[in-house]
This record gives structure tokens, C-alpha cells and sequence, in this order.
């Protein structure tokens, strides 16, 4: 969620303008071709769903549930848009080190969570709030997140899981620890697993989301 754009800006320069119109009667339909396209004639925040429909390998998901035992599998989906009026994940302080630096960049995020892949037919089960900042001159990337599972029906409704961590690589399913909750997951401790699931589209992306958490009433 907007994390790779900000890596990415200040290379822009050193990219070659692309043929749109060859490139489509081409007749192309690969993804990476599709965004190329995209990326270099509207928003940045493009870059994020090119990065991940290419980088989550299967395999990670199949592992992280082994070896779990005791631990409550929560299986989601998370629905952002990132370009246009509706708009659920922006940039909203820009970085004071100038427009191509990305230390001290704060964004924030409000996606939708909801129970299968495709908007129109799976059910809204909560919210994906939080914020993430810049917070590394050098590799890897440096992306802290605090992010909050709202859940607002269904089974978990009325509680809430906090997942905390930094965005470590661009070329991987992203990992990150679940520390708290409220309501049914008071002391919850686990970890998140999201990668990229299905085609994005220009403006919007469905992120796979497996959480894996224990509650300790010690």
C-alpha cells in the first residue's frame, strides 16, 4: 500500500517514455506490460499494485500456516483504491527532505476488509485503518506501519486486532506481527501475512490477508 512509490520516484527521471498506442495494438496483455503503461500516465500509487501482483510467491502462504497448532487462522480480504476521489490509501505529508525524498513521508489507509475477492459479491466484515511512514535513509526500505482489523460484522464483530512493523521487502509476501487487540482478541499475539491476490486494476487492488493469532489471559 503505497510503500513502493515512494522508492520509485526518484528513478522516474531516468525512465524512458513508453509508445501507449504501440504497446496496446500490440495486442500485450501481460500484467507488467498493462502497468508500465498505467504507471507513466496517472497516479504513483500504481507502482504499489505493480510490485505486488508480481512478487507474492504462493509458497509463503502455504507455510505459514504449518506448524501453528493453538493458533486462530482468520482468513481475509483487503480492498483498497488508491488513485482517484474514492481513494481509500493516500500519501498525506510528503516528505520535508524535498518531492523525491521518501524519509519523513506519512500516509494513511482506510480499506475495506471483506470476506472473498471480488467487491460485488463478498460481504464488508470491517475496516483496514492505520498510517505508515518513511522512517529509512537507507535498505531495506524502512516502512513502519501501525494498522488496526477493525471488524464491524460477522463473527469478530465489535473487536479489533493492532498489527505493528516494518515493510522489510518489495520482492516477497509482506510479514508483519499482530501485538494487541480489543473485545474477543484482548492480548492477541500472532502475525499477518498479505500478498497480492488476483489482476489489480488501474486505481484499486485485493490484498489476501491470513492472520495467525493466540490469546494469552495470563
Amino acid at each position: 500500500w503505497l510503500l513502493y512509490i515512494l522508492y520509485y520516484e526518484p528513478y522516474q527521471e531516468h525512465v524512458q517514455p513508453i509508445d501507449r498506442v504501440a504497446l496496446y495494438s500490440s495486442g500485450c496483455e501481460s500484467i507488467p506490460q498493462r502497468f508500465l503503461i498505467a504507471m507513466t500516465s496517472s497516479s504513483p500509487l500504481l507502482l504499489l499494485a505493480l510490485m505486488l501482483a508480481w512478487s507474492a510467491p504462493a509458497f509463503l502462504l502455504a507455510r505459514a500456516g504449518a506448524g501453528d497448532q493453538g493458533l486462530k487462522h482468520i482468513h481475509l480480504y483487503m480492498h483498497e483504491i488508491f488513485a482517484g476521489p474514492n481513494a481509500t490509501a493516500i500519501v498525506a505529508v510528503p516528505s520535508p527532505l524535498g518531492a523525491n525524498a521518501t524519509f519523513g513521508v506519512v500516509g494513511v489507509l482506510d480499506d475495506e476488509l471483506r470476506d472473498g475477492p471480488d467487491p460485488k459479491s463478498s460481504s464488508l466484515v470491517g475496516r483496514y485503518q492505520g498510517i505508515f511512514a518513511g522512517a529509512g535513509l537507507v535498505s531495506p526500505p524502512g516502512m513502519q506501519s501501525a494498522i488496526n482489523f477493525v471488524f464491524t460484522a460477522g463473527e469478530h464483530s465489535g473487536s479489533t486486532l493492532a498489527m505493528l512493523g516494518p515493510v522489510l521487502s518489495f520482492t516477497g509476501a509482506i510479514e508483519r506481527s499482530v501485538v494487541g487487540g480489543t473485545g474477543a482478541f484482548r492480548m492477541a499475539r500472532g502475525y499477518c501475512v498479505m500478498t497480492a491476490a488476483g489482476n489489480p486494476t488501474p486505481d484499486s487492488i485485493v490484498y489476501e490477508v491470513d492472520l495467525f493469532v493466540k490469546m494469552d489471559y495470563a
